[in-house]
């Protein structure tokens, strides 16, 4: 019996000395993992020291590279609008470079900078992307150059004038006087009709004259009219052709060209100048007109004047004849 209480009180104390350890043990295990003795802090300030300077430095440089591109892309006499677009471009790409090198100096992992950025990238694609259409038809617009400043323009279904060409949108004065803004993305997915380009410009005129009147006298009257008038080149020369049998009239066509400048002019007075001189000289202009024949007798030949009379006169014996008389 004293024997086990002796065992019993042995195992106690072990135990006892066991806990007794293992609370000793924790403290210390802790004041290791807090111990900022061991931070390297010469290796934490170089780093960061190394990172300050990479951004310093590289957005001077980045500046300084934009603005060269600018400079070499006006050497190349590229549009102003278009070499500012891509020297901003330019030093935007730059500073990601350089706050990504200098976040993996301070530790960040490359790969989750990757995925941030990329994951931010698509993000902002998928927000803006009407607005990264427009700049990339307006990066096309300037490019390509199928109008410049000053053109006259059809272009997304509007007429004007060309006032600016920029890289999210274009303008246009309208001939009333009204400014037309157009995404660059409406103009890009449609004709564009420039009549500026070349530096002159046909006009077609249609003239119909009566089917009694005479064609080869009409098509002399009209080449002497553009022949006579000093806004018609001389070179194309102007001609004639018959273009059409039309319900009333033969309609006859007038080419000829004409500086863009003066073409509003020339079409004005031509039109004048053939009106008067076909009248003058005994020459109709026929316009659309409708025959209404009226027969005064029907289907078989009998004239209505007999059928309105028996008509009357059936309605006149009508009251005629035997009384009715009842059956009683």
């Amino acid at each position: 019996m004293a024997l086990g209480l002796t065992n019993l009180a042995g195992a106690a104390a072990t135990a006892a000395a066991q806990a007794a350890a293992t609370t000793a043990t924790a403290p210390s295990t802790a004041a290791k993992a807090f111990d900022w003795s061991t931070v390297d802090w010469t290796g934490y300030l170089v780093n960061w020291a190394a990172a300050l300077v990479i951004v310093l430095v590289g957005m001077w440089l980045a500046k300084r590279l934009s603005v060269a591109l600018e400079r070499a892309l006006s050497r190349a006499r590229v549009e102003t609008t278009l070499s500012s677009f891509l020297r901003n471009v330019s030093y935007a790409v730059l500073l990601v470079l350089v706050f990504v090198t200098a976040l993996t100096k301070i530790g960040v992992p490359a790969t989750s900078l990757a995925t941030v950025l990329g994951a931010a990238g698509l993000a902002v694609g998928l927000a803006l992307k009407d607005s990264l259409s427009n700049i990339a038809s307006g990066v096309m617009l300037i490019v390509l150059r199928p109008m410049r400043e000053g053109d006259h323009v059809i272009a997304g279904g509007q007429e004007g004038v060309v006032d600016e060409i920029r890289v999210f949108q274009t303008s246009l004065r309208a001939f009333d006087q009204r400014v037309i803004t157009l995404p660059n993305s409406t103009i890009t997915t449609a004709p564009i009709i420039n009549y500026s380009t070349l530096p002159t410009r046909r006009l077609e005129l249609t003239v119909g004259v009566g089917y009694g009147d005479d064609l080869k006298q009409a098509q002399a009257i009209l080449l002497e009219i553009a022949q006579q008038n000093p806004l018609v080149l001389k070179t194309p020369a102007p001609f004639v052709q018959v273009t059409n049998l039309g319900e009333s009239s033969v309609d006859l066509m007038l080419f000829g060209y004409a500086n863009n400048g003066d073409f509003g002019s020339a079409k004005s007075t031509m039109i004048e100048a053939i009106r008067n001189q076909l009248l003058e000289k005994g020459l109709s202009i026929p316009y659309p007109q409708r025959d209404l024949h009226v027969y005064h007798h029907d289907a078989d030949g009998k004239p209505l004047s007999e059928l309105l009379a028996k008509s009357v006169t059936d309605d006149g014996d009508l009251g005629k004849g035997k009384p009715f008389v009842s059956g009683s």
